[in-house]
């Protein structure tokens, strides 16, 4: 019988690979006619990559990996601009994707009915229009975010140039309120490539057959609705959230933690975690120490040290040695309370019903999976589209307590200083917190959207409908 394929071409690592097949893995759940190939392209994370993606093509008959060789590096002055560079590389690989393509739509009973590109990859949008098939992006981040990013081409057609720290606050359609300077991302005040890539990301989005958002109606009313209503932007379908709850770690450092918790009181700990990416210099962490101490709660608090400078990799590692870099005695006073690690499993951590509330960087899946499991945050953005999403998630929906909305990479010497932090852990903490319970409700909302007949699960019928009927129209 003829398979109708999807290509799915994530950018790489392992954060963009998981969103990837999660949704994957509902596409085909729900209509067996569907295949998918995952396009796999190697980046620092290439062993747990692929003892990912072994895992899953062991467990799922229906998606299948195709690793892509890797192509030769951008130049290093592009490297002023992460985003530009990543975009550069994903552009680099377009022959190797190309190739893949065309050797796999020359198999038998093979039937290729589109393209799925995420945000650093819409080069391979024209890849798509070349070989005459539709082509979709899967967008990771929030509705909200994608409606940043499609203003993107109207700010530069109105001002032909990059944001400045001066500009006044930006009146954009997705957001109810208008959106500061300080939360808008560094990208689009770089001038070395960062914005100029976004503005052709989202200018090429409209090439596209539609956009697939990792989010759900109830969550984000106004922004899903302000993208819907625009007649020159794509279908919207809101699948989210996609999270994954099979792929859990096994380990000592995962039982040491899990273990921990089960000794803890309910919704008595505060969690403070900042993703793969998220670091903190000493002095930072000293003062972050103190508050957590002052605060007297419990705590489980995952610390990772900056990258080497003269590690190209980039990669966060562990201090070799906390009592050297936190206060004198902090941990001998703290241990009968509180557990630091270098790594945490974020998602059973936040699934354990002693967590009572999480101090994040507010990365959009952090988020979601808090939100899952109803844990109220506290924001501390660091990077990319971090300081937007606190944003939204403190004065646009009011499901998160402001710690730090502006928090910027490039100001890190600007420190938080114990008294605010401490004043965020007891207010997060505060089982009175009207926060705590919209996110009770919010975690309700969230599962009721995957479950049949949900806003999300209606979406997803909907993208399988017009993906036939977009194939059907290309023949």
């Amino acid at each position: 019988m003829e398979k109708t394929q999807l290509v799915f071409v994530p950018s790489p690592g392992i954060g963009h690979l998981v969103s990837t097949v999660e949704f994957s893995k509902r596409l085909t759940e729900r209509d067996d006619r569907l295949s998918i190939v995952v396009l796999v392209i190697s980046s620092i994370s290439a062993s747990k990559m692929e003892s990912y993606t072994q895992g899953v093509a062991n467990s799922n008959t229906g998606i299948q990996f195709i690793n892509i060789p890797q192509a030769d590096p951008p130049s290093a002055e592009s490297l002023k601009s992460r985003e530009n560079y990543i975009s550069l590389l994903m552009e680099s690989h377009k022959s190797h994707v190309k190739k893949a393509i065309v050797d796999l739509v020359s198999e038998p009973y093979t039937s290729l009915a589109g393209i799925v590109v995420d945000l650093f990859c819409s080069s391979m949008i024209e890849l798509a229009n070349e070989l005459g098939v539709p082509s979709y992006v899967f967008f990771t981040s929030s509705a909200a975010f994608l409606g940043f990013m499609l203003y993107l081409p109207i700010h530069y057609n109105q001002y032909g140039r990059e944001f400045e720290t001066s500009d006044s606050d930006s009146i954009i359609p997705a957001y109810s309120h208008p959106v500061p300077t300080n939360v808008v991302p560094s990208f689009a005040f770089n001038k070395y490539g960062g914005y100029a890539s976004f503005v052709k990301h989202t200018t090429r989005f409209k090439e596209t057959k539609g956009i697939i958002v990792n989010t759900f109606a109830e969550l984000e009313p106004h922004a899903v609705h302000q993208l819907i209503s625009d007649s020159e932007t794509p279908p919207i379908y809101t699948v989210g959230p996609l999270l994954d709850q099979e792929g859990k770690r096994q380990d000592s450092d995962c039982e040491r933690i899990m273990k921990w918790l089960d000794d803890q009181p309910p919704s008595s700990v505060v969690f403070l975690c900042f993703g793969s990416m998220g670091s903190f210099e000493p002095d930072q962490l000293a003062e972050m120490a103190i508050a957590i101490e002052r605060s007297g709660y419990r705590f489980l608090w995952a610390v990772r040290s900056p990258p080497f400078k003269d590690d190209p990799t980039k990669r966060m590692g562990e201090y070799s040695n906390l009592s050297d870099v936190l206060p004198e005695g902090f941990l001998e006073r703290t241990e009968n309370r509180g557990l630091l690690c270098g790594w945490a499993p974020q998602m059973e951590v936040l699934a354990h019903e002693a967590v009572g509330g999480f101090v994040s960087h507010c990365g959009w899946n952090s988020t979601l999976e808090s939100l899952w499991y109803g844990v109220p945050v506290a924001t501390w953005p660091l990077y990319a589209e971090q300081q937007i999403n606190a944003f939204e998630l403190v004065r646009e929906l009011e499901l998160a307590l402001e710690l730090k909305l502006d928090y910027r990479t490039e100001n890190a010497k600007n420190l938080v200083m114990a008294e605010e932090i401490e004043k965020a852990i007891r207010c997060l903490m505060d089982s009175e917190n009207p926060i705590r319970g919209r996110v009770k409700e919010m975690k309700e909302m969230s599962r009721k959207a995957i479950q049949n007949g949900g806003s999300s699960f209606i979406s997803v019928g909907r993208l399988i409908e017009d993906i036939h009927i977009n194939k059907a129209n290309k023949a």
